[in-house]
């Protein structure tokens, strides 16, 4: 074995070896909270410095095909080039986390346990972005949910978030074992737990009935794990968590099952009907909870919404094919979402200066051109770069997303020039989003996208009705009054999922928070839902 061969294998590895260290840090005698945390952060910085060496190597000594791997000695684990990239985005986001909780729970209690969650959660995502076996695909993602648990019920005091937690227990062990009967068929199809063995057998035999059972189990568990409707209702509660728990959730974790999907992108592309699963869920949970968003006022209940849309539209380009877009995706997510959560703060000053400015209504004329010129923008662009990476519809998509991005306020006496900056600015916006989409294509993930062009028909249309329903909104929205309610309600979906979950898993809270059964707390938030 030469130098190059283990040292590639033994940096991917160190992140998880790491943060599996700081999370025994507290049992060490780390008394101090001050002495924990800097601690903490040094073997941080450590595992983030090991996952850049990792990328690195795996740039250089790697060539950037699907499934790339150097870790022969390790037959379970594998080093990929997308993994490599997360492994950096989730341990540099950890890091960041970790400084801003340690300002941020300075006087509380407990702050030796969440470093324990913290780490665990880091170390067993590490341990999953590596995983070429469904039994460590299995355990990592089973671990990541367990290590989490206890990190959302940091506050026992505080029912919703216990709710949340318990929600969020509900859906994980409902995907624990949809992900396991996913394994045992694949298993016996295959002879094989191993991830790569299963690729190399679709290639030779193709897809037999156990496999395609094998994908849509596999895909209803990510569905379970990544929030999408109607299971949704956890992640909007978790806001009763502390605010850095929520940026590691919606930045680093929830994501997680994008990535899942994309490795298993050849048993999908073998199986359409998973494929149309996650376009249904995927379409349907971005169109609900982009709706629901623009309704909500609380700052950090719309971040959860945008994140429930965000991963609808994530699961909806992976059942499309488009794979590297996803990819891209799962990154500007999570490095947004991040941001958007630690500075949440702020947005209360933002939003105060722009009630003093005050608002206008969009005009008619850019809500009807607004979709035109996005289209026309976003086919220029595409056709000036060589070899553009997705089919026209999606251009579609993009167009009516971006959309948006382009109105600008009626025209009022003196403010003619307002609206051409508006509109200056949005034009910008789009441009930069599109040549950014572009240039994902380009980088080395060493991913294949294949589109299902039915399906893209499907996702145009939907995303032509929602920005049907954002025109009506703006023009009349007294007459939609009621409507709202029911958006700003959620449509009352996870009230319907809640008391189904706490009568199927009736669970206990502290006293005054909720009647031994549940009911209580099921009947509380029947009371909080806005009627």
């Amino acid at each position: 074995m030469d130098l190059s061969s283990f040292l590639l294998p033994a940096s991917a590895l160190a992140p998880a070896a790491l943060m599996l260290i700081a999370a025994m840090l507290p049992r060490a005698g780390s008394a101090r909270e001050a002495l924990l945390w800097k601690r903490f952060s040094h073997l941080s910085g450590a595992a983030l410095l090991c996952a850049l060496a990792s990328l690195g190597l795996h740039q250089v000594l790697v060539p950037p095909s699907p499934g790339a791997s150097s870790m022969q000695w390790l037959p379970w684990l594998v080093v990929g080039s997308l993994g490599a990239v997360l492994a950096v985005l989730v341990q540099f986001l950890g890091t960041v986390i970790a400084v801003f909780s340690s300002r941020y729970l300075q006087g509380e209690a407990g702050q030796a346990r969440y470093v324990t969650a913290l780490a665990g959660v880091l170390a067993a995502v590490h341990l999953l972005l590596l995983a070429d076996h469904w039994l460590v695909l299995i355990a990592a993602w089973a671990l990541v949910g367990v290590a989490l648990q206890h990190l959302l019920c940091f506050y026992p005091d505080r029912p919703f978030a216990l709710l949340a937690a318990h929600k969020k227990r509900i859906a994980d062990r409902l995907a624990d074992a949809l992900l396991i009967c996913a394994a045992a068929l694949a298993w016996w199809a295959v002879g094989s737990g191993s991830l790569s063995d299963l690729r190399q057998h679709l290639a030779q035999d193709g897809v037999s009935l156990p496999l395609q059972l094998s994908a849509v189990g596999l895909v209803l568990a990510v569905i379970l794990r990544t929030a999408l409707l109607p299971v949704h209702g956890w992640l909007i509660q978790v806001m009763e968590a502390p605010t850095p728990v929520s940026a590691l959730l919606h930045a680093g974790v929830v994501n997680l099952g994008g990535f899942v999907l994309i490795r298993f992108a050849p048993l999908l592309e073998a199986v359409p009907a998973a494929r149309w699963l996650l376009v249904a869920f995927g379409l349907g949970t971005a169109l609900l909870a982009g709706l629901v968003m623009l309704t909500r006022i609380s700052i950090k209940v719309r971040l959860a919404w945008s994140t429930v849309a965000q991963m609808g539209f994530m699961v909806l380009e992976c059942g499309l094919g488009l794979y590297t877009l996803a990819a891209l995706h799962l990154v500007g997510h999570s490095l947004y979402k991040a941001h958007a959560f630690l500075s949440a703060s702020t947005v209360v000053h933002t939003n105060k200066l722009q009630m003093m400015r005050g608002s206008a209504a969009s005009s008619v004329r850019s809500l009807v051109a607004a979709p035109l010129l996005a289209a026309a923008l976003v086919g220029l662009i595409q056709a000036l770069v060589p070899a553009a990476g997705w089919p026209w519809w999606w251009s579609g998509v993009l167009a009516l997303a971006w959309s948006p991005l382009l109105w600008s306020p009626a025209r009022h006496d003196g403010e003619a020039g307002r609206a051409w900056w508006s509109l200056v600015a949005g034009l910008s916006m789009v441009s930069g989003l599109t040549m950014a989409a572009l240039v994902a294509h380009a980088l080395p993930f060493g991913l294949t996208d294949a589109p299902l062009h039915a399906a893209g028909l499907v996702a145009l249309a939907g995303m032509a009705l929602m920005y049907l329903c954002l025109v009506t909104l703006q023009l009349h929205p007294q007459g939609l009054a009621v409507w709202r309610r029911w958006s700003y309600a959620g449509f009352y979906v996870d009230e319907l999922y809640t008391r189904l979950a706490l009568r199927l898993w009736p669970t206990r809270w502290t006293a005054g928070t909720a009647a031994p059964d549940g009911h209580a707390m099921a009947g509380a938030v029947a009371v909080a839902a806005p009627r």
